[in-house]
Order: C-alpha cells, then sequence, then structure tokens
C-alpha cells in the first residue's frame, strides 16, 4: 500500500486554512456584538467586514473569486436573517442547516454507493471515478466516509443545543472549536481507517484496480 503511505489524506484534500478561515467572521459577529452594546447591527456589520477581507485575501494568494463571493454571501445571508429575527443567536442558525444538509447528503452518498469522500480524492488525484471499478477501494471510501457525516451531525447537535438556550458567545467559541479541529481529527479518522481497511497489497488512492 506504498502509495496511500506517500500521499496522505490530509495533503490531498488541503490544509486547515479554508477551515479556520470560515470561523473568523462568526466570532466577528460576537465581538461586535458585545462590544456594540449587543447590538446585532454593529455585530453583522463586522461579521460581513470581516468576510470581506477573509476573502480577499484568500483571492489574493490564489484562490478563486466564486469562493469569496460564496464565502461572503454566506456570512451576508446569516446576517440577514440574524437582523430580521432580532434574535442575535439567529446568526448561527445558516450554519445549522447547513451542517444538518451536509451530514444527510454524505449519509445518501454511502447508501447510493457514491460516497462523497471517493469523488473529492478521485478529481484531486486525477482518477475521477475509476475508482468505483475497485471493490477495495469503493469499500473503503464509503466506511471512511461516515466520520464526515458524524463531524457534521456532532456540529447539529451542539449548535441546535446552544441555539436553543440562546447561548450567542458559547455559540461563537463552539464554532471555532468545532471548525478547524473537528476537521483536522475528521481527516485523520478517515485516513486511518483508509490504511485499516484496504488490503495490505493494494498499490493505493493513486492506482484503483479492477477485479475481473
Amino acid at each position: 500500500m506504498t502509495d496511500t503511505r506517500q500521499d496522505s489524506l490530509a495533503a490531498l484534500l488541503g490544509g486547515r486554512g479554508g477551515a479556520l478561515d470560515a470561523s473568523l467572521p462568526p466570532v466577528a459577529f460576537v465581538l461586535g456584538w458585545l462590544l456594540g452594546g449587543r447590538s446585532i447591527a454593529v455585530g453583522a456589520a463586522a461579521a460581513v467586514a470581516c468576510g470581506v477581507v477573509v476573502g480577499v485575501v484568500r483571492v489574493a494568494r490564489g484562490a478563486r473569486p466564486r469562493a469569496l463571493l460564496v464565502s461572503v454571501s454566506l456570512v451576508v445571508l446569516a446576517a440577514y436573517v440574524a437582523l430580521r429575527t432580532g434574535r442575535p443567536e439567529d446568526f448561527f442558525l445558516l450554519q445549522i442547516f447547513l451542517n444538518a444538509a451536509s451530514a444527510l447528503v454524505w449519509a445518501a452518498s454511502i447508501v447510493v454507493r457514491w460516497p462523497l469522500l471517493g469523488m473529492v480524492v478521485g478529481l484531486v488525484t486525477g482518477q475521477r471515478f475509476r475508482w468505483r471499478r475497485d471493490p477495495d477501494l469503493l469499500r473503503a471510501y464509503r466506511i471512511a466516509s461516515w466520520p464526515w457525516v458524524g463531524q457534521y451531525v456532532l456540529r447539529v447537535v451542539v449548535f441546535g443545543a446552544l441555539w436553543l438556550a440562546g447561548q450567542v458567545v458559547l455559540l461563537g467559541v463552539m464554532r471555532v472549536a468545532l471548525t478547524w479541529p473537528l476537521q483536522v481529527a475528521c481527516v485523520a479518522l478517515s485516513w486511518w481507517v483508509l490504511r485499516r481497511t484496504l488490503p495490505d497489497d493494494h498499490p493505493g488512492l493513486r492506482h484503483p484496480r479492477e477485479r475481473p
């Protein structure tokens, strides 16, 4: 299994920069809300400004402009929801829905035998969908996709409980704690599962093999 040892899942899927950046606007919202006398408008403005700055920096470092538009749009939408409802905790409502949807999509992909982990890694490595013709890789990707379902479910449970309790500050804290640290743990666990699931003689992620 030489190839899987050479290419870690973390290296294939990229670093933690994107996940870390995504946690900054919610922190800005909470800080703006607190420092602005619990003003949702101030918190919303701080979050949007932070999102724009983070997006511009990422584009300057080589990220696609489309990624900037998507990330800023999500921050603006979250701020809009909180402004419309008058509840600061509703700034995090969009994240709860997005994580719930992600959990469902990842679980569905496993059930229909098109695990998203395999699709992502296949595209990154240039193998596209050849891995589906390899029973060992297909099985490994299906099993290794479950940690991703778990991370989304965990966020929904934690964020949902804090949202129901109206714990704005704790929502901001947990938004950071359950973003890149959890994603790093998820990638590490998925990688361990992949290595444990593939046979010892398998050539690796970059070399799908077809069984007769």
